[in-house]
C-alpha cells in the first residue's frame, strides 16, 4: 500500500470521531424512543401498578372511617322459671328482641374520616413520587446505554485506526525503516481494545436488560443503538430549583399531608375525653298464662354512655402519643427539606461541572488531541517520532473521545437526578418561565 495513501486514510480516520462529536449537538434529538420507554413503563411497570392498587385500597377506607359502628341485635329469653322452663307459668317470662346502636361523641366520626382522607392523599403523593423515581431510573439507564454505544463506536473506529498503524509499521519494517517491536506494540494495543470491546458489550447487555425490566418486558428485547443525544441546557439556579421542589415534590407534599393527618389525630385523641353514647330499643313478647291472664307485650328503651374515668392512663396518654407523632412528622419534614436543599446543590454542581467539562473537551482538548495525533503520524512517517509516541497520541485521543460521551451521559443523568429531586421535568419548567 502506498504510504501517502495510508497517511491520507489515517488523517481522515482521526477526524471521524471529532467530526461526529462536534456535529452531535447540532442534530435534532426528539428522544422519541426514550419517551416511548417512559410511557410503556407508566403503563406496565409492576411496582407502579402495585402503588396504584394500594392507593385504591386506601381510598376505600374513607367511607368505612366515617360510618357508624354496626348495630347490635340480640334475642333473649327473660325470666324463664327453672322448675318448668315454661313461657306461660310466670307473668314476667317473655321473649325479647333488642337493637343497640353505638353513637360516637359528635365530631369523632368526622375526624376519623378526615384522617382516612389524609392517608389517601399521602398514598397518592407516594405513588407520584415512585413514578418520578421510575422515570428518573429509565432516563439514567438510557443515558448510560447511550454512553456505552458511543464508546463502542469510538472503540471500533480506533480498532480500524490501529489496523492501519500495524500496516504502516509492517510496511516500514519490511523496507528496513522500522522496528519489529513497533508492529508488536500496535498488535498489543489492538488486543487491549478488543478486550475493552468485550467488556463494553457485556455492559451494554446488562444495561439493556435493566431498561427492559423497568418497562416490564423480556430482558433480551433488543434496544437499537442510541446514535444521537441533544445536549439540554439548564438555566435555573439553586434558589429557583428549591422553590420548584417545595411546590412540586410529591414526597414533600406527602410529608406535609402527614403533618395535617397528625394534627387531626391529636384532635381525635382529645375527643377521647368525651363519652360515646349507646341507644337501644327492645320488644318483649309474653304468652297467655295458665291461669287465663293475658300476657301483655311491652317495649323498652335505653341510653348508655361510657365513663372515661381512667383518663390519666388512657386518654391523656393517647393525646401525648399523638402530639409526639405530630412533632416527629414536623421534624421529619424539616429534615427532608434540608436534605433536598443539599441534593439540589450537589446535583446542580455536578451539572455545571459536566457542562464545563463538555465545553473544554469539545472546544479545546479534542481538537488539540486530534491535531497532536496527525502531527505524530506525519512525524513517524518521516522518522522524526518513534512509534510509541504515535500510539500514545492515538491512545490519548481515544481516551478523550470516550470521556466526552461519558461526560455527556453524566450531564444528562445529573439533570435526571435534579428532576427527581424537584419533582417535575425541568425543561418544561424553563419553558413556562
Amino acid at each position: 500500500m502506498n504510504v501517502k495513501k495510508i497517511a491520507l486514510v489515517l488523517v481522515i480516520g482521526s477526524f471521524i470521531g471529532t467530526g461526529v462529536l462536534f456535529a452531535q449537538q447540532e442534530k435534532t434529538d426528539s428522544r422519541t424512543e426514550l419517551q416511548q420507554l417512559i410511557q410503556l413503563a407508566l403503563k406496565k411497570n409492576p411496582g407502579l401498578r402495585a402503588k396504584a392498587l394500594l392507593v385504591e385500597s386506601v381510598r376505600t377506607r374513607i367511607p368505612q372511617a366515617g360510618a357508624l359502628p354496626d348495630p347490635l341485635l340480640s334475642i333473649s329469653l327473660m325470666n324463664m322459671p327453672i322448675n318448668s322452663f315454661s313461657f306461660d307459668q310466670e307473668p314476667m317470662t317473655g321473649k325479647q328482641v333488642a337493637l343497640m346502636q353505638k353513637i360516637p361523641f359528635p365530631g369523632k366520626l368526622g375526624l376519623k374520616q378526615s384522617i382516612a382522607e389524609s392517608s389517601f392523599e399521602v398514598e397518592k403523593f407516594r405513588k407520584k413520587e415512585y413514578e418520578n423515581q421510575l422515570i428518573g431510573a429509565i432516563k439514567k439507564t438510557y443515558f448510560s446505554l447511550f454512553a456505552v454505544d458511543q464508546v463502542l463506536r469510538v472503540t471500533e473506529k480506533n480498532l480500524q485506526l490501529l489496523q492501519e498503524f500495524i500496516r504502516i509499521a509492517e510496511t516500514r519494517y519490511s523496507v528496513g525503516k522500522g522496528l519489529q517491536q513497533d508492529v508488536l506494540k500496535a498488535q498489543v494495543e489492538h488486543s487491549k481494545l478488543l478486550d475493552q470491546q468485550i467488556t463494553l458489550r457485556q455492559r451494554r447487555r446488562s444495561l439493556q436488560a435493566k431498561l427492559n425490566s423497568l418497562v416490564n418486558r423480556s430482558v433480551d428485547t433488543t434496544i437499537p443503538e442510541i446514535s444521537t443525544l441533544h445536549l439540554d441546557s439548564l438555566h435555573l439556579e439553586p434558589p429557583e430549583l428549591e422553590k420548584i421542589a417545595f411546590e412540586s415534590r410529591p414526597f414533600l407534599h406527602a410529608l406535609q399531608t402527614r403533618i395535617q393527618k397528625s394534627q387531626q389525630a391529636v384532635r381525635l385523641a382529645q375527643k377521647g375525653f368525651f363519652p360515646d353514647f349507646s341507644l337501644g330499643v327492645a320488644y318483649t313478647q309474653r304468652n297467655r298464662l295458665r291461669n287465663g291472664m293475658a300476657g301483655i307485650d311491652y317495649v323498652s328503651a335505653v341510653i348508655s354512655i361510657n365513663l372515661p374515668v381512667y383518663f390519666a392512663k388512657k386518654q391523656s396518654q393517647k393525646v401525648s402519643e399523638m402530639r409526639a407523632k405530630k412533632t416527629e412528622a414536623e421534624e421529619t419534614f424539616q429534615n427532608t427539606l434540608n436534605m433536598i436543599r443539599f441534593q439540589i446543590e450537589d446535583a446542580w454542581s455536578r451539572v455545571q461541572k459536566n457542562k464545563r467539562q463538555l465545553e473544554l473537551l469539545n472546544t479545546g482538548i479534542l481538537p488539540q488531541a486530534s491535531q497532536s495525533l496527525d502531527a505524530a503520524l506525519a512525524g513517524y512517517q518521516v522518522g522524526k517520532i518513534d512509534f510509541l509516541t504515535l500510539l500514545n497520541n492515538q491512545r490519548t485521543l481515544f481516551m478523550y473521545e470516550s470521556q466526552y460521551y461519558q461526560a455527556l451521559a453524566a450531564y444528562e443523568k445529573s439533570l435526571a437526578d435534579l428532576e427527581v429531586i424537584v419533582g417535575k421535568p425541568l425543561l418544561d419548567e424553563q419553558s413556562e418561565r
